[in-house]
């Protein structure tokens, strides 16, 4: 079976080269990107690569996009800022090597922030699907968050994703901010309203599932500082919902 590979990126310069190299093992790869102002689309061009731009207007349309113009059926996402192992690559070339009834695969990952791997905090259950047949799979169309709808079963891979999602904390803020404004971009749409409960209420508990549910606070101050970014979060996307409702921004 031959594989196409799909990076999605926005100014990742400092991480491209890397992640085409993680998917060399692919029979095609193709980089959709969100017109980057760096220097990513001119280090991806160095590569056997093909590269797309389009408009970022959401995470499932533009990988839904880039699905479309693949040209194999089994498709593997890695987000610019993942690498994979040797493991994984043999792993997943072993197993659309043999007969299967799955149309979808299933990876852990490991998180890695400010340089530490998180053990708890939530993360300790991050399973994605990013192996799948684009003729029984697509994304859902959820603005932030998107998962793979299949039709079909679902198998599970031995080996993991290794995730460094932030360089810093001023490059998580940022991320944070953007996925602010979709998640209540999303709920604008469906003419949500803002009420106390979600302003003073839901950040707390937040914080408190991550950091005492979900044992965040054994993996230490980062723990505390992603319980804490987490809350932020929630109240930042009511506080956005508010001003869109209110047509202020």
């Amino acid at each position: 079976m031959k594989i196409t590979a799909i990076i999605p990126t926005f100014n990742e310069e400092i991480h491209i080269e890397e992640a085409i190299q993680s998917v060399s093992f692919a029979d095609e790869i193709i980089v959709i990107d969100s017109f980057s102002t760096d220097a990513t689309v001119k280090l991806a061009e160095k590569h056997n690569v093909k590269i797309l731009q389009r408009i970022f207007d959401d995470f499932s349309s533009q990988k839904n996009y880039a699905i479309s113009k693949a040209s194999n059926e089994w498709i593997f996402i890695l987000d610019s800022d993942e690498r994979i192992k040797k493991s994984l690559k043999d792993e997943i070339i072993e197993t659309l090597n043999k007969p299967t009834s799955f149309v979808a695969y299933s990876i852990k990952r490991n998180f890695y922030f400010l340089g530490k791997k998180i053990k708890y905090s939530g993360w300790q259950r991050d399973k994605v699907v990013r192996l799948f047949s684009k003729k029984y799979c697509k994304y859902n169309g959820d603005l932030v968050h998107e998962l793979v709808e299949t039709n079909g079963e679902i198998g599970v891979l031995k080996n993991i994703i290794d995730h460094y999602s932030y360089r810093n904390l001023d490059h998580y803020l940022a991320k944070l901010n953007r996925n602010s404004w979709l998640k209540a971009k999303k709920l604008h749409q469906e003419k949500k309203s803002v009420n106390p409960y979600n302003l003073l209420i839901k950040p707390p508990v937040r914080f408190l599932t991550h950091y005492i549910i979900r044992l965040g606070f054994l993996d230490g101050f980062e723990g505390f500082i992603l319980a804490s970014i987490q809350s932020y979060g929630v109240f930042m996307r009511y506080v956005k919902l508010w001003l869109m409702n209110n047509k202020k921004k």
